[in-house]
């Protein structure tokens, strides 16, 4: 391997120099991506638009308004996200429901595939993954588009149904940390507008406000020129170009438009302070903020575009001191950071945070802030800048040879990012090539130069935030803490050594003893000599990717009861040992550059090694995996110094609503299982290193009990070779094993509870679960999914949009096939208290009607396409391949077969889902639970 790391280094060198006499002059502006058809009308609407293949066949279509909330009046306030919402409740062309019925019927569903987002100073709609092949739909979604623009109907019924969903949406957000930004924004963004604003705004103006006040918000804002399209897919890009000058040249500009502000954030000389407690915060934060004007919105210069590639190696370099800091000894701190980025439009902030231990604020912020300064005084090393270099050039290259499969949404956002501030869009062979010319041109002391910018005491805010009762630092302690930091005796960073090879002796390796040939799946499954098996598909779906996976069966059901603590987390924790004779900072530092990981995961019934890598590092990958096998490392002081970090999160979290709902739910479906534990501080101190070191090493043995799968852009003798070098070097002992069913079954019959939990923003919290034995196949499998959403349809059309009684319920299934064949599905929201039981009996009523009756033919249809384009979106993608092997190795079933998949969906029909439903909730498991506001409480909005 030394050879093999010497190569790579070499090459990069020569790369670097090769290039170094490029003149890009830095004072250029970046130019827009050949391909990409722009260009802004006479009504001032710009549009972007380009032909992609990812995924084939499929469209994207975006309008990206330049308004946000902070061009609202006080009676305005949330005014701008109530809009977004009303752009699905009717327009000019779509009435109603109009353009999510019409599009949900080629299977582009609501969510996921229809959406949109407000922030403070942009609104953005999407329908993404949109067929593109029907005829006329390409045209349907212009004009979708064209009314999102200009043809909102904003009528007063559609307006008062809608209030209820958007009271919904504040109540579902209104969680600890919304509560603590609320806090601290008015002080970090003192005398500015987005101190006054939280984008879903105040409660009274959403229940009460005039529909005419929304009206006029939307004509002072909604105009074009406002407003950018993005349209990118498998179009001709010409035609549409055409389209849409015809189209969107008919609306009219407005007349004598209000000025849109640009809103800026008053400078201080003084350092701000603000603590912000909340009864449901878990943890203590300490959080700097050094705020810089930056260049938002203007066309940004090639030297501007080098300043990201520098800002990006100067927070790699900050990321990798912190991880070595938390890896070893007593941690400081449990997480921290000290990194440059953006805050918000047309700024900047240096950020420094800390999540501190109960009791250890001072401590936390004195290490962090001594880290900081570490930096400011002395910069990094050499060795740091070279491995962040080849990191970076390495993330990159991965993008530029997997250019083709960069989707739509992607150059959609890139689009909307151009529009409103300016984000270069030259596209990844720009972006490739100026980043080999311009790295090595890359300096020390021009980091040290911008860290000396950056760490600044202008316009600097300290904000504290944890729990309402806990001790936390006061403005005093904490700038005493900077002065004592500033005064210190700081040494430099020393750059540990690295080693050269990772596997440091011989390997025996075995030769493949029998061929067979997978012609189902274009693959080949070879035996070795140690009788492993190891199955191998050339796919270059993704050019730069390789796949590996390793299962066996057993699991952590193989051991006892009393280990179920250690076996929860033990890959969690092997995974931060190292490897082989390296702990996890020297095994990072001799990864850099090279793209290759491996990560153990040990499930009930299965244990597994997963990994990617791209092609060129395949070697290396292959190396992670034998040394994970036969080298794996255990180290007691990363295990304690991360043992030190768990017990930190863990300690204030009993009272945090969402882990207390997770909690109880798991130990109610699995009735109570002594298997089923609670994560708590007596949870972790049953975590035994000993028994961690046993459990892997018991695990992750006998090659001849792993199934090895590969899949990627290598060639198969490559894969061959490689696989008869490492897995054929693997120990194997014969053993043949399988899981132990440990009888974890949910309580028999209909279990009903209500459970009080304290809560800040009083909401019930509903889940409704059914299961039931089902034998496991490919049929009854997919009309569990065709099942799920069609109910998701029911539930958006009844609970959110007919009642506003909720933001959305969240429908999700699964069907086990081990150890037993058991379907389940699972319905939960959060509503306002006094409507749970009301709301909640909608849930029952729309399964009963499935049941009884069977779907409605537009819903049926509506979920079939949906999977159905799921599905051929996923077929030309590397992990579609994987998945594959694995569900005919472990569970038997080739669904790569259309008789298994498409052709099941093709000749579905609604009775059968009717008695489907029919037969799976009649005798069902049911359990039904409400998380309540504890009365005592009294709390209030």
């Amino acid at each position: 391997m030394k050879k093999l790391f010497n190569l790579l280094t070499i090459a990069l060198f020569f790369s670097f120099s090769g290039i170094t006499t490029a003149q890009t002059d830095l004072g250029q502006t970046v130019p827009i991506e050949e391909g990409v058809k722009t260009g802004v009308l006479e009504n001032g609407l710009t549009y972007y638009i380009k032909h992609n293949e990812e995924p084939k066949n499929r469209a994207s279509f975006y309008i990206i308004q330049n308004v946000g909330a902070l061009l609202e009046k006080e009676n305005q306030n949330g005014l701008a996200h109530f809009l977004e919402h009303m752009a699905f409740n009717g327009t000019k062309n779509f009435e109603g429901k109009g353009i999510l019925n019409t599009l949900e019927r080629h299977g582009v569903a609501f969510g996921r595939n229809i959406n949109a987002y407000t922030a403070y100073n942009q609104t953005v709609y999407n329908m993404s993954n949109v067929p593109s092949e029907p005829e006329g739909l390409v045209d349907t979604c212009l004009l979708i588009l064209h009314d999102w623009s200009d043809g909102l109907l904003l009528t007063d019924e559609e307006i008062d149904m809608e209030r209820g969903v958007i009271r919904e949406e504040w109540r579902t957000r209104r969680n600890s940390g919304f509560r603590l930004r609320r806090q601290w924004f008015p002080v970090v963004f003192e005398e500015s507008m987005w101190a006054e604003r939280d984008i879903i705004g105040d409660t009274t103006v959403i229940k009460t406000h005039d529909p005419e006040t929304l009206r006029n918000f939307y004509h002072d804002w909604y105009r074009t020129d406002l407003q950018a399209i993005a349209i990118v897919g498998d179009i001709d890009a010409n035609e549409v170009e055409k389209q849409v000058k015809e189209l969107f040249s008919s609306i009219k500009a407005v007349t004598n438009p209000i000025e849109r502000p640009v809103f800026e954030i008053p400078d201080h000389e003084e350092t701000r302070f603000v603590v912000a407690t909340d009864e449901e915060a878990t943890q203590s934060g300490k959080n700097i903020y050094i705020r810089h004007k930056n260049n938002d919105g203007r066309e940004k210069s090639y030297k501007e575009h080098r300043g990201g590639y520098i800002r990006s190696l100067y927070n790699a370099m900050t990321s990798q001191r912190i991880r070595e800091l938390l890896e070893k000894g007593e941690p400081p701190f449990i997480s921290g950071y000290t990194r440059i980025g953006g805050l918000v439009r047309g700024y900047d902030a240096y950020s420094i945070g800390v999540t501190a231990n109960d009791g250890e604020e001072e401590k936390a912020l004195e290490a962090i802030l001594t880290e900081t300064e570490r930096i400011k005084r002395h910069g990094f090393t050499p060795g740091e800048l070279e491995r962040a270099k080849k990191d970076l050039l390495s993330r990159i290259e991965n993008q530029y040879k997997q250019r083709d499969k960069i989707n739509n949404d992607t150059y959609c956002r890139q689009f909307a990012s151009h529009y409103l501030t300016g984000s270069p869009i030259n596209g990844i062979e720009d972006y490739y090539h100026f980043a080999v010319e311009t790295m090595p041109t890359i300096t020390l002391d021009e980091l040290f130069e911008r860290a000396q910018k950056w760490i600044s005491d202008k316009n600097r805010s300290i904000v504290i935030t944890g729990p309402e009762n806990s001790e936390h630092l006061t403005e005093q302690k904490a700038l005493d803490i900077f002065t004592k930091v500033e005064n210190m005796e700081i040494a430099p960073y020393e750059d540990t050594a690295m080693g050269t090879t990772f596997i440091n002796h011989d390997l025996k390796g075995s030769k493949v003893i029998n061929t067979r040939r997978l012609e189902e799946f274009d693959a080949v499954e070879w035996t070795l000599e140690n009788n492993a098996t190891v199955v191998f598909r050339h796919a270059d779906y993704q050019k730069d990717q390789v796949l590996f996976n390793a299962f066996s069966k057993g699991g952590s059901s193989i051991w006892d009861d009393e280990y179920v603590p250690s076996l929860s987390l033990a890959t969690n924790f092997v995974s931060a040992y190292g490897l082989g004779d390296y702990d996890a900072t020297t095994l990072n530092k001799m990864l850099s550059g090279i793209n290759a990981r491996v990560q153990p995961h040990l499930g009930t019934l299965t244990e597994e090694l997963n990994g990617s890598s791209a092609p060129k590092d395949f070697e290396t990958l292959m190396q992670l995996v034998y040394l994970s096998f036969e080298k794996p490392r255990f180290d007691k002081e990363t295990h304690d110094a991360l043992m030190s970090r768990y017990l930190g999160v863990v300690k204030n979290l009993q009272n945090e609503p969402r882990k207390i709902r997770e909690d109880s739910l798991g130990l109610i479906w699995n009735n109570y299982h002594p298997r089923i534990r609670v994560l708590d501080t007596e949870f972790l101190e049953d975590i035994s290193f000993d028994a961690i070191r046993d459990i892997y090493t018991d695990r992750f043995q006998d090659a001849e009990d792993f199934t090895f799968l590969i899949v990627g852009n290598i060639d198969e003798e490559t894969a061959k070779t490689m696989s008869e070098k490492y897995i054929g070097s693997l120990t194997s002992t014969s053993r043949n094993e399988t899981w132990i069913d440990r009888k974890i079954e949910a309580p028999e019959g209909k279990t009903e509870k209500i459970i009080p939990i304290k809560l800040t923003t009083p909401k019930t919290h509903v889940n409704i679960r059914y299961e039931n034995d089902s034998h496991y196949n490919q049929k009854n499998q997919l009309m569990l999914n065709v099942l799920r959403g069609i109910l998701d349809l029911r539930y958006t059309e009844t609970v959110r949009e007919e009642e506003g009684g909720s933001y959305g319920v969240s429908v999700n299934s699964n069907f086990s096939q081990y150890p037993s064949g058991k379907a389940t599905l699972m319905m939960s929201f959060d509503c306002e208290p006094q409507r749970a039981n009301e709301l909640k009996a909608i849930i029952y009523r729309e399964i009963d009607k499935i049941a009884e009756n069977g779907p409605t033919a537009d819903d049926f249809q509506k979920t079939i396409k949906n999977i159905l384009k799921d599905r051929e979106q996923h077929r030309e993608h590397n992990p579609f391949w994987m998945e594959a092997l694995y569900n005919y190795y472990f569970r038997g079933i080739n669904t790569v077969d259309k008789e298994n998949y498409e052709l099941i969906l093709e000749n579905m029909t609604q009775n059968e889902i009717h008695k489907f439903t029919k037969t799976f909730i009649a005798d069902a498991n049911l359990m039904d639970v409400l998380f309540v506001p504890d009365e005592q409480e009294n709390p209030g909005e």
